[in-house]
């Protein structure tokens, strides 16, 4: 995996689509963007000479240049408005994830794309001291990340996310996670002091306690037992940690359900949440194609059941019924969802906020020592 910082403008042309699964990617292909009229398509050749023992397409850090660092969402889905995304695409490879159509802003694709040209915001951490310095900052709880997993493997090397962690510690401004790597362990010692002062929270994902289903639908992720172990880390070391059992995909790891919940109550988590998949943009496609290549047989029964639960569709982006679906089937999740809650002993959904009380500006307080040791 080359690991250095490379331009934009140093992206090779667009990636031939492949018709076979590439080890170590979630997808197989790069579907066309939809805001671009012109597409690369593979000849015959090419095709015939790819090869499944193949190294998968090596990894391109680009350097992404943004000034600002402190994202805004008015969604009332989402249950926090400002957010920090310290990486745009994701290596994890996450075949379903929502976030693989933000790439196309970029001209690039929402398939190989995603996984395999990494955005890379250097100035993340000073970024943020400016953001937070600034007296117009008013505190409220950042959400890390709110787009792409802010844990994703080159985390271990660049330190971006720890860095903003460490800003976050020192300003005393409290910080809601959104992970599904054992990486987040890392940080216990941050994270267990901001806990002292309920500063942060965990949101731990789990998408499926089977192995096999996770190594080819989150190729790059943690398996589910570290995952486990690191709800249970957290948890000793005084840190909130509510699961993340999303995305539920009808007729795949639905039936999961409880188990999740009861190992993940078990491992020490205090809350559990759910969301039904919904397949927006290109997610489409690279989804089906997915299905088609890991699971035919269940490709009919998955597609028909989200399109129950989705009006017809495999997406509704409506505030509300979007992170829960609608009918009958969506209606036995939730039962199903609110039952293993109660047998684990989990409680609700939601967990009590965290504190903005103890917010500080350290550069004044260095200021106000000044003035008493000038005396």
């Amino acid at each position: 995996m080359r690991e250095e910082l490379i331009r934009i403008d140093e992206i090779p042309e667009a990636q031939a689509r492949p018709l076979i699964q590439i080890r170590g990617r979630g997808a197989a292909e790069n579907p066309a963007n939809r805001f671009v009229q012109q597409e690369i398509v593979a000849d015959g050749d090419y095709l015939d000479s790819l090869d499944e023992e193949e190294p998968a397409p090596r990894t391109v850090f680009l350097r992404d240049a943004t000034r600002t660092i402190i994202a805004r969402n008015d969604s009332p889905d989402v249950g926090f408005s400002a957010s920090v995304n310290p990486y745009r695409g994701c290596e994890h490879g996450c075949i379903y994830c929502f976030a693989r159509p933000t790439h196309e802003y970029f001209g690039l694709s929402a398939g190989l794309d995603f996984e395999t040209k990494i955005f890379v915001k250097e100035d993340a951490p000073e970024l943020l001291r400016q953001a937070l310095a600034s007296p117009r900052w008013v505190p409220e709880t950042i959400g890390m990340s709110g787009v792409t997993d802010c844990y994703q493997p080159v985390e271990r090397k660049l330190k971006l996310t720890r860095r903003c962690l460490e800003v976050l510690a020192e300003f005393r401004n409290p910080v809601t996670i959104i992970t599904k790597n054992h990486l987040v362990t890392r940080d216990l010692d941050i994270l267990r002091e901001m806990a002292a002062w309920n500063g942060v929270r965990v949101n731990l994902s789990i998408t499926s306690l089977d192995e096999k289903l996770q190594r080819v639908m989150e190729p790059r992720t943690s398996t589910p037992k570290r995952r486990l172990d690191a709800v249970e880390a957290l948890s000793k070391a005084g840190v909130r940690v509510r699961v993340l059992a999303a995305p539920m995909i009808p007729g795949l790891n639905d039936h999961e359900l409880p188990a999740i919940i009861k190992a993940s109550a078990n491992a020490g988590a205090v809350a559990a949440n759910y969301i039904p998949l919904r397949l927006p943009f290109v997610l489409k496609e690279l989804f089906e194609t997915w299905l088609q290549t890991h699971y035919p047989g269940h490709k009919d029964k998955v597609l028909h059941r989200i399109r129950e639960i989705r009006g017809g569709k495999l997406n509704d982006p409506e505030f509300g019924s979007r992170m829960r679906g609608q009918g009958e089937y969506a209606d036995q999740l939730a039962v199903l969802f609110r039952a293993a809650c109660r047998k684990a002993g989990l409680g609700g959904e939601e967990l009590p906020p965290l504190s903005t009380e103890h917010f500080r500006r350290p550069h004044d307080r260095r200021g106000q020592l000044g003035l008493f040791e000038a005396a």
